[in-house]
């Protein structure tokens, strides 16, 4: 699988639409009637967090059976019964600390615990193999060589695992079985408001609907080499839209779990052949556009190219820490999401040494050969041949998953908020999602095929969308959060059932501002925009830099053109 693959994880195997909309309360509103404020949503998360760190320890006191790994990668039935028994006893007290709460059943909250059900071990499962895809790393060595390659894999890691750790703290204290955060927009909208909630889900759509087409291009790519650059490219685009279209019609998520375990280990399974097989045979000249001429296998320290190119390499160091777009997914199915960093940690440290050494190893073999994804790089046919064929399955399955999320986003968020559309659980609503599908691919199609530059694309999709989600919207988040959070300081005592009576002030106020920012946290504060600026320009000028290098490549006579019936890997001649 590609890093563009990978950028965006296979989310879990979430229940069907119509128990989710069984047991999600639809009153969101606090007794008097208004929007909930943030001291309401963490009053309840409080609340939340305590019942969960309650049921830890009924687990703990209780046992469980079985050893190390089961108990850390499983969840004992047993034990989920418990909890879930437990949740449906507290259930009253809790509502009655509340007033007015809508959410008064115990059975409600029984079966809405018992959809939460995922532990530390599984999400760490989940993010590791969902984005074993590092096929484009060996070209970021290329582009930047051995030394900045290592720096900006270790320095973005670092990155990376502090906005998750951000992602993971503001969860803990927003969200609750009352108002639960079950998405990225959603953890905004609570900081910022809805409009924060639409810029994530416009950036959610386009990153997902351009991985489709993405995608479609690497498969287009693979399936040309099969036919050994025979069979029109453009044809080979249509072949894999058709088929995605066709395997897009599964509508949830939960008829994907096969399928889904299926494509993992057919990813890994690609990641050692490549390995194996770039050591054992000589660079693939035909599919490298500096390898018309055999000559031998360079690699450098660094790699003093035009910062243009070494920016578009790095980009794909994005793809590889990129998916926080999920994690709050993550943490909503978690039993206990207070044990989400160990999963984010361990995993942060897992891609690092994963994603580093293959890179570096086929980088070592193939030098200034190496082709975007690394896979497709390999001389050989028939180990060629072999290797496509399992990562176009794999790839395939990946894009129609990611497409069937693309398309929710959008029709829940557009079609049935703004255009009056019905819910995908009547009757018509199936009718349209299956006409979505088709939409969404054609449109999948139209990307991958008139820009057939894959590593150029990739790079335009990591600085304009993948970089927002994991290095700039996690630090202006914790921002906004705290300021709101030390202006709190100076009001009166919190009343859940007169939300709004407790302040003293408006941010209509200076006096608000000052006690916001000026504080013992104004360090932090200053933290946390110096680097969402820093970060919003990194991304400003790698997006200038993808977007100038796709205008150059087209310049090129060499390079592919759009709707072409010409591989971007044939460069015989």
């Amino acid at each position: 699988m590609t890093a563009a693959i990978g950028a965006v994880r296979e989310p879990q195997v979430y229940p069907s639409e119509k128990e989710q909309d069984t047991y999600v309360p639809e009153n969101y509103h606090v007794p008097d009637g208004t929007t909930p404020n943030l001291e309401t949503y963490m009053y309840y998360a409080k609340i939340q967090r305590d019942r969960e760190a309650l049921s830890a320890k009924n687990d703990a006191e209780g046992g469980r059976s079985g050893g190390l790994i089961s108990r850390i990668f499983n969840r004992s039935q047993e034990s989920d019964r418990r909890s879930v028994a437990s949740d449906g006893k507290n259930v009253a007290s809790s509502s009655e600390e509340g007033a007015g709460a809508q959410v008064t059943s115990g059975e409600y909250r029984a079966a809405s615990g018992a959809l939460r059900t995922a532990t530390w071990g599984s999400v760490f499962y989940l993010i590791t193999t969902d984005i074993l895809g590092p096929y484009s790393t060996p070209w970021t060595f290329q582009q930047v060589g051995y030394g900045p390659g290592v720096a900006c894999f270790f320095v973005f890691g670092i990155l990376a695992a502090y906005g998750g750790f951000l992602l993971w703290w503001m969860f803990l204290k927003l969200d609750s079985e009352r108002y639960p955060v079950r998405s990225f927009g959603d953890l905004g909208q609570r900081i910022y408001g809805r409009w924060f909630k639409y810029v994530c889900n416009i950036l959610q759509s386009l990153q997902l609907v351009f991985n489709v087409g993405i995608i479609i291009l690497q498969n287009g790519q693979g399936l040309s080499q099969m036919a050994k650059f025979k069979l029109c490219f453009s044809v080979c685009n249509v072949v894999w839209t058709l088929a995605g279209m066709i395997l897009g019609q599964i509508r949830t998520l939960q008829k994907f779990g096969k399928v889904a375990n299926l494509s993992i280990w057919l990813n890994i399974t690609v990641l050692i052949m490549t390995m194996a097989f770039v050591a054992n045979s000589p660079p693939n000249y035909t599919a490298s556009p500096t390898g018309q001429y055999a000559g031998p296998v360079i690699t450098q320290a660094i790699n003093l190219q035009p910062f243009q190119d070494q920016l578009n390499g790095i980009m794909q160091i994005v793809f590889s820490y990129g998916g926080a777009m999920i994690f709050v997914e993550f943490m909503a199915e978690m039993r206990r999401p207070m044990d989400f960093w160990k999963a984010m940690a361990y995993s942060q440290i897992f891609i690092f040494v994963v994603y580093m050494f293959f890179g570096l190893f086929v980088y070592t073999y193939q030098g200034q050969y190496v082709i975007n994804p690394a896979n497709q790089g390999i001389s050989a046919y028939g180990l060629q041949t072999a290797a496509n064929a399992i990562s176009l399955t794999a790839g395939l399955i990946a894009a129609a998953m990611y497409g069937n999320i693309g398309i929710k986003v959008i029709y829940n968020n557009v079609l049935v908020e703004l255009f009056g559309f019905p819910r995908l659980t009547a009757t018509w609503g199936k009718y349209y999602f299956a006409i979505c599908v088709l939409v969404y691919w054609s449109i999948a199609f139209v990307i991958g095929s008139s820009i057939p530059l894959f590593s150029d694309l990739s790079s335009l999709v990591a600085a304009v969308c993948i970089f927002q989600f994991t290095y700039t919207f996690p630090p202006f988040m914790i921002l906004g959060y705290c300021m709101q959070l030390d202006a709190t300081k100076g009001d009166r005592q919190f009343n859940v059932n007169n939300p709004h009576a407790h302040r003293v002030d408006t941010w209509g106020d200076l006096s608000r501002w000052k006690r916001a920012f000026f504080t013992k946290n104004g360090f932090f504060h200053v933290w946390n925009f110096v680097l969402t600026l820093a970060c919003l320009s990194c991304a400003i000028l790698s997006a200038y830099s993808a977007v100038s290098s796709i205008v150059t490549s087209f310049d090129s006579s060499h390079s592919a053109t759009s709707f072409s019936c010409h591989s971007p890997l044939d460069n015989s001649g």
